[in-house]
């Protein structure tokens, strides 16, 4: 890819569901993260569905962060014992970015006080961004717009485009 070509952003999106894996009860917030990325010019290359089970959410991250640019969990970002995504995704990321998991409780907060009590992260894997998003359709998307803007130039810094014009 020449540089005056511009970079297609890929994404990839984790549900991380107990009963969406089981079967018992289907995703909604996998494909309302999917089409919030695709209004942002992402082309979604995977998603997949695993259970509350911190072995599977890091391989499912570490196999997606080779193929996509981004890869949006969803879910497994509370307080409850089987909430571990943010354990997950910590174990596998290079650099945590906690401005980013701050601005989207910042935002969250205006719709809800429940944002307070998301622990979800951000981080960099390899040159790709792991971003935990709640796991409700509303609070996945509002989450993911407080911080979709910042989501192509910090992939350009992973990329070594640290120049400033």
């Amino acid at each position: 890819m020449s540089s005056s070509t511009p970079e297609v952003l890929t994404a990839a999106v984790l549900t991380v569901s107990d009963s969406s894996a089981r079967g018992e009860r289907t995703d909604l917030s996998g494909p309302a993260v999917a089409q919030a990325l695709k209004q942002h010019n992402f082309s979604i290359i995977a998603t997949e569905i695993v259970p509350d089970e911190e072995p599977a959410i890091k391989q499912a991250i570490q196999r997606l962060t080779k193929a996509a640019r981004l890869v949006v969990t969803t879910g497994g970002t509370g307080i409850a014992e089987r909430d571990v995504t943010p354990e997950a995704t910590r174990a596998v990321c290079d650099r945590l970015l906690e401005g980013v998991a701050e601005r989207m409780r910042i935002a969250g907060e205006k719709t809800t006080s429940f944002a307070a009590l998301s622990r979800a992260v951000c981080g960099t894997c390899g040159q790709s961004i792991v971003l935990n998003v709640p796991g409700s359709p509303r609070g996945s998307v509002e989450a993911l717009q407080a911080v979709i803007d910042l989501m192509p130039h910090a992939l350009d810094l992973l990329r070594g485009k640290t120049r400033h014009d």
